[in-house]
């Protein structure tokens, strides 16, 4: 028992002289690892050297996993680079004392395992993972910019191999616990029911601790190091260029150069700390997780919990939200005027299913099992929540919204996916147009993260509140918007594909202009955005969201008319095959061209702030990365626009003359 009453850790020994370790944050629903927790786990391990015990189980007390990492907000309010030094070498030897322990150590892992987590479990002679579906661990350090500084650029490589190791640390994913225990990375993946008797009697067993295979012991070599380092840079560079994302570069030069001791990499260079830790990247990606955190808050207030979704339209948006939500776990009706329609939503559910749940038939088979083709629309009136997710027609949406009302049971959420029309025109077909709300996903729904929870000036805020809690129950992102033509993203997107498409009517190829944005950051060029969500979607919403005033481009026009409707159709400014687009080689990038099309969105950004589309600059910015993938190292399109407006109008020191 602790002697200390105020540690988040509590030690108990049982009577087979077994130590277990409990680790309880006060006032948080997750762990993390802050300066006052390392110096209590610390003294706890002191106090076991003291009195060895016949080995030591480290556990969670939270029911939402072992630990989250080290704590962000106190690393935010890191000012010096010795103070975030002093952070590194502290979370360094504390971890290195656990190490060195004369007694068996074993992390007992339930639930997300993260970053400084997985670091501390690193340190464990013994892991294991408990097989749950919560149950996730990653050293995800790299997509804030920075580096896994407590041992795991050391310990994960020695354990699993460099192959799997610098995947894991160089991507930021994480793996569940079946796929942990394939890679070595925990000894044994258990259910719940075992998983304290499996501690038990794993950390007395006496075994060996995990060693890779005689390869991947070899390419440890030093000698080895820098060949396998130079195999690995050469992929980072096609994804990620190191003037925008420093930290994959140094996470290898750590491991290659340092044997992954972030500590003894002088802080002239590149890859020291300090460098990392002052370079813009690091500041704004460590702020769009502040960002992701506050948006993962929206809906937290209700205590709606879905079981059971009605979807009408088995289109590509419609099914794939179906599809979606049937892989979180909820039964889905899907809804359309044929089962013939459903049929092939059904086809990629199956295959995203499968994806998603590789190496996992059982569940595959359950998840398809509660995606249910409904033509006649039996499932409304058992819908926890109706999504309706048909083409953008204010009659046809009007007139489907008044059939469903009289079926919903009184309590169901009904929502609307519509991207360009106004939630108080749809809602007047309603008896109580207060139930209506907008969930408003994204194409692929699978990949963007970001759901839109739209407020018509009608809509009742407890239904908000519950659309809002519902986007989280399905592991979503929820940013609240108000009713306006394109609410944020679409009224983002728009001006910038606009402009994109104005540069091929005067002349320049596709793929010059795409290549320009993606050298700046974005995840897709905009011409080849175009043609993935349809030539014409994209018409059709120009025409909702200018009112019908501005002419489309003429070359979409054009394309339009011909029937050349981009990746659907097979053609639209390109070819497509095989799901890829078909590009030229681009030809040199005009000066001033990236700047000319994102500048359209940066005014747009500002304008949905001034009117209030969204609360504040934050959360544009934030609805931006997360719903088009805008550079995250850029920290959204407002944080850019003002650090290169503080740019341009700042004045260099100068000596007089």
């Amino acid at each position: 028992m602790n002697a200390d009453a105020t540690s988040p850790w509590r030690l108990n020994r049982d009577d087979d002289g077994l130590a277990w370790l409990a680790f309880d944050v006060p006032d948080s629903r997750t762990n993390t690892l802050s300066s006052a927790a390392l110096d209590a786990l610390d003294a706890v391990l002191a106090a076991l050297d003291a009195q060895p015990p016949r080995g030591l189980i480290i556990t969670s007390a939270k029911p939402a996993g072992f630990i989250a990492g080290a704590d962000i907000e106190e690393f935010t309010r890191i000012d010096t680079p010795e103070a975030a030094r002093a952070l590194v070498q502290r979370g360094w030897d504390v971890f290195n004392r656990l190490a060195a322990a004369r007694y068996p150590t074993l992390a007992l892992i339930r639930g997300h395992c993260m970053g400084g987590g997985l670091e501390l479990a690193l340190a464990c002679r013994y892991r294991i993972a408990v097989d749950a579906p919560d149950t996730r661990l990653a050293l995800p350090e790299v997509m804030l910019g920075i580096v896994p500084g407590w041992g795991g650029m050391l310990r994960l490589p020695a354990l699993i191999g460099p192959a799997a190791a610098l995947d894991l640390m160089l991507t930021g994913k994480g793996v569940n616990a079946k796929r942990a225990q394939r890679l070595g990375l925990v000894d044994a993946a258990v259910p719940p029911r075992v998983m304290e008797n499996a501690a038990r009697v794993m950390v007395a067993s006496g075994a060996p601790a995990h060693r890779p295979g005689r390869l991947q012991r070899v390419l440890q070599h030093p000698r080895l190091r820098a060949f396998v380092a130079e195999q690995a840079r050469e992929k980072v560079r096609k994804k990620a260029p190191r003037e925008h994302y420093p930290a994959p570069y140094a996470i290898l030069d750590i491991w290659a150069r340092y044997d992954g001791n972030a500590l003894a990499v002088p802080a002239g260079e590149a890859a020291s700390l300090e460098t990392l830790l002052s370079s813009p990247t690091a500041k704004n990606l460590i702020r769009v997780f502040g960002l992701q955190e506050r948006l993962k808050g929206f809906g937290k207030d209700s205590d709606f919990a879905a079981q059971r979704v009605h979807v009408v339209g088995a289109g590509v948006m419609g099914g794939d939200i179906a599809a979606w939500c049937a892989l979180r776990g909820m039964t889905v009706t899907l809804q359309d005027q044929s089962v013939e329609r459903i049929a092939p939503a059904i086809a990629r559910a199956a295959k995203l299913f499968e994806r998603k749940l590789r190496g996992d038939a059982a569940r595959q088979r359950f998840a398809l099992d509660r995606l249910i083709p409904d033509p006649a629309g039996h499932g409304v009136a058992r819908a926890d929540v109706i999504i309706e997710a048909i083409f953008e027609n204010l009659d046809a949406k009007r007139a489907l919204f008044a059939a469903l009302e009289a079926r919903a049971r009184p309590d169901a959420v009904l929502a609307t996916n519509t991207s360009s029309l106004r939630l108080e025109d749809i809602a007047t077909a309603l008896a109580d147009p207060s139930r209506l709300v907008g969930i408003h996903f994204f194409n692929p729904v699978a990949m963007l993260p970001l759901v839109e929870v739209v407020t018509g000036a009608q809509s009742d805020p407890a239904q908000v509140q519950r659309a809002a809690a519902f986007v989280r129950q399905i592991d979503k992102l929820p940013l609240p918007v108000n009713s306006a033509p394109g609410f944020l993203v679409n009224a983002v997107l728009g001006p910038y594909m606009l402009e994109a498409l104005r540069c091929v009517d005067e002349g320049l190829a596709p793929e010059t202009i795409d290549a320009a944005l993606v050298e700046f950051g974005m995840p897709m060029g905009p011409v080849e955005l175009v043609d993935t969500v349809g030539l014409d979607i994209a018409m059709a919403a120009g025409a909702a969201l200018t009112g019908g005033e501005a002419a489309a481009p003429r070359t979409l026009g054009a394309k339009v008319d011909a029937g050349l409707l981009g990746k659907k159709s097979g053609q639209g400014f390109y070819v497509w095959r095989d799901g890829k687009a078909q590009k030229k080689a681009a030809e040199a990038v005009p000066a001033g061209l990236a700047a000319r099309i994102i500048e359209p969105m940066l005014l747009a950004a500002r304008r949905c702030v001034d009117a209030q589309v969204v609360a504040d600059s934050d959360l544009a910015d934030a609805g931006v990365i997360f719903g088009t993938g805008f550079a995250p190292f850029r920290g959204g399109p407002l944080t850019y626009a003002a650090g290169r407006a503080s740019s341009a109008t700042a004045v260099p020191d100068t000596e007089e003359t």
